[in-house]
């Protein structure tokens, strides 16, 4: 596995630590900004199995999967426990860690997922990518010519109408060669469909929310995957699992949407309070 590392500012080998765990198409580069938002504290961020450098990694994937290999992480870099922050699948990977190996997590921060995605109408649970993820699943069958084609692709894309030096950090380190010339998304398909069918009814993820036994925060964008609205977690959604899990502490982040919510400043900057808050308690 492929494992970016910001060490503490200090040096100090006692820093607390944050793992944090990104989307099911995306990389350990979604964190830079949270990470120089917290200087003083490690933050350990993996490509998951079939993503980033870590792409080539076989299956099984899977949440079970995804969490052992981040226990895995922790045990490779000498990290007792840590604050699991995860965004997107990454929450859901977050909470079946949290499950599997209680004692490597101390809190939970679930930014923009973790909860069971519910289906719209008449969508078969199979069909699951392209109703959720949409473009973000259509391009994994991309190919091309070089990076600044790339960088135009998502150029387009309604949820980066402000592009950061980030933004070209993520886009650049998501395209690797393809065997036929040019580039493509690292992310595998096969991973990801494998893996989105488990975010809304998987055995891992319910077990994990019914035996739900450390602190968490559910941290929430008001705009999805598109900048649309309703969001990945429209109120229904909301109401349901909190209804069912009245323990969580939920917060809207202010002016985002599913990306921006840990890729650009605003986000950050209210993300990071409540990664602080875990951390302290």
């Amino acid at each position: 596995m492929r494992v970016g590392i910001w060490e503490p500012a200090s040096g100090d080998r006692q820093a607390p630590t944050v793992l944090a765990v990104h989307g099911i198409t995306s990389s350990h580069i979604a964190w830079p900004l949270v990470a120089q938002a917290m200087p003083d504290v490690r933050i350990i961020a993996p490509d998951l199995r079939g993503r980033g450098r870590s792409r080539t990694l076989p299956a099984p994937y899977g949440m079970p999967s995804h969490a052992d290999d981040v226990a895995a992480v922790l045990d490779s870099v000498g990290v007792e426990q840590a604050v699991a922050v995860g965004h997107s699948m990454g929450a859901f990977v977050s909470l079946v860690l949290a499950d599997r190996h209680p004692e490597r997590v101390s809190s939970l921060v679930l930014v923009d997922g973790g909860m069971p995605l519910l289906p719209p109408p008449g969508v078969a649970p199979e069909d699951m990518s392209m109703a959720i993820l949409g473009p973000a699943a259509e391009r994994l069958q991309m190919t091309f010519p070089d990076h600044e084609a790339y960088r135009d692709h998502w150029r387009e894309h309604p949820a980066f109408t402000e592009w950061v030096d980030l933004t070209t950090a993520y886009v650049d380190y998501d395209l690797v060669p393809a065997a036929a010339g040019g580039f493509h998304p690292a992310t595998c398909v096969d991973a990801l469909n494998e893996d989105i069918r488990e975010l809304v009814d998987g055995d891992s993820l319910l077990n994990a929310l019914a035996r739900l036994r450390h602190p968490t925060s559910w941290l929430l964008a008001p705009r999805g995957l598109m900048d649309e609205v309703p969001p990945l977690y429209p109120q229904a959604a909301r109401e349901h699992w909190l209804g069912e899990h009245p323990q969580i502490s939920m917060a809207e982040i202010e002016d985002v949407n599913h990306y921006t919510i840990v890729m650009l400043q605003g986000g950050v900057d209210q993300v990071v309070p409540h990664v602080r808050q875990a951390l302290a308690g």
